[in-house]
């Protein structure tokens, strides 16, 4: 049977205190929204990226992997997004998490301490084994891809 509930070990590091953990913002949100531990204000001007600490690190059982993943919001008003998306956090990963941001806006974004930045969405990462053989199994679709079914 699957296990469906597991532990996450969250260590806040120091001078974070003040900085919030990863918190749910509704009883059915999937992500964990995660906040920026900037020393102080960083402005990121239109095109630019940034690696942005967020104040933890966190222990994930073998099972499991971490998802860094934008907020919506923050693309959709200010073209703020995560590069690399998603960001996945190994189950053997033990530094801070940090999330990479660029901004595809037409304007500066200021990131604030203690401001939510991403969502981070933890996900179930199967037992899996490639086997290398000479011939796959044909399919209906076969080897299209990019397109090949159309717009409409």
């Amino acid at each position: 049977m699957l296990q469906t509930e597991f532990e996450v070990q969250i260590k806040r590091l120091p001078g974070n205190e003040d900085i919030h953990i990863p918190a749910k913002m509704s009883d059915l949100a999937a992500g964990f929204d995660l906040y920026a531990a900037v020393d102080e204000p960083l402005t990121l001007g239109p095109g630019q990226r940034v690696l942005v600490p967020t104040g933890f690190a966190m222990a994930l059982p073998p099972q499991l992997e971490a998802q860094v993943r934008p907020r919506s919001g923050l693309a959709y008003k200010h073209g703020l997004t995560c590069l690399n998306s998603p960001g996945t956090i190994d189950a053997d990963y033990r530094g801070e998490v940090k999330v990479l941001l660029i901004n595809h806006g037409n304007h500066g974004f200021t990131i604030e301490r203690n401001e939510r930045i991403a969502q981070m969405v933890i996900q179930y990462v199967p037992e899996v084994k490639l086997v290398e053989v000479d011939e796959l199994s044909d399919t209906e679709r076969g080897e299209g891809g990019f397109g090949h079914t159309g717009t409409k």
